[in-house]
């Protein structure tokens, strides 16, 4: 049985450092890809050829395989597993990978959500200064649409109808169904506005976009005053293990102690829940707040 921690810290190590060499071959392979080699053209179907790519880095038929962040906790449970010499820290790790990855999900949709809504700011913004520079409005909604992304899948539409004679607010309106993209919505009004009414198009955009921004600069506040509530539920998720280091330096195993003993196993699991169950609770009062 493995019992040196000197040697489960090399195994994990060792783990590391292949994990980023199989980075750096994947980046290399990348650049070989889209290198621009001038006997190849860009638009040959040999350009994608897999077997090409291996011959240029001397592995033939090798195929990239993308590591993402969630299958990191299989490896991070590899310490507590060799430590306890018990296969349940292994097991616990491969159950947490579809929560893990759920996260991140979430994570990366409200990134992609702020994105967009930094975006329309941007786009209402552009529009404005283009409708004061002499450009017509459809002339500026393209060239704002094209400059910010902001539209997104919706850029062709909007562009279409605002070129074509289309509904024009009502494109906008569609596209503001997008996650964070909810100010086209008001885009969308005042453009219609302008039309029907003929009001100034430029000073409805510049009201929308202090609107925009005061909305955005009262999230991050709200944000920045939470940041003691997250790092106090941070701080709850690691109390367990450092119970569990200041057990070890005193000497008494508290890794076989659960991993091979029943009564060790009983406070466990109910230890587990109970941090699970708390760690909900606190994250659920955390965001309620977030909440506008």
């Amino acid at each position: 049985m493995v019992t040196d921690p000197a040697y489960a810290a090399a195994l994990c190590l060792g783990a590391a450092a292949w994990l980023h060499a199989e980075r750096g071959r994947a980046r290399r392979r990348g650049r070989l890809l889209f290198a621009g080699d001038a006997t190849v053209p860009l638009d040959s179907p040999e350009r994608l050829d897999a077997s090409l790519i291996g011959r240029r880095i001397g592995r033939p038929g090798w195929r990239t395989v993308r590591l993402r962040k969630e299958w990191l906790c299989p490896v991070a449970a590899l310490v507590p597993a060799l430590l306890g010499e018990s296969l349940l820290p292994l097991l616990a790790g491969a159950a947490a990978v579809p929560l893990v990855a759920r996260r991140l999900r979430a994570r990366a949709r409200a990134g992609e959500r702020e994105r967009r809504a930094d975006a329309v700011i941007e786009l209402c913004a552009a529009v404005a200064a283009e409708l004061r520079a002499g450009s017509q409005p459809v002339q500026a909604l393209r060239f704002a649409a094209r400059s910010t992304g902001a539209l997104g899948r919706d850029e062709a539409a909007v562009v279409a109808a605002a070129r074509f004679g289309g509904d024009v607010p009502e494109a906008l309106r569609g596209a503001a169904r997008a996650d964070g993209a909810e100010g086209l919505a008001g885009l969308g009004a005042c453009w219609q506005v302008a039309v029907d009414g003929g009001a100034g198009l430029a000073a409805g955009l510049d009201r929308l976009e202090a609107a925009l921004r005061e909305r955005r600069e009262q999230r991050e506040r709200l944000r920045a005053q939470l940041s003691g509530a997250w790092s106090t539920v941070v701080l709850l998720a690691l109390l367990p293990v450092a119970g569990l280091a200041m057990g070890a330096a005193l000497g008494a195993d508290p890794l076989r102690v659960l991993f091979h003993t029943p009564a060790g196993l009983a406070c466990l699991v109910v230890g587990a829940g109970l941090e699970a169950a708390g760690l909900w609770w606190a994250g659920r009062i955390v965001r309620a707040g977030e909440e506008p």
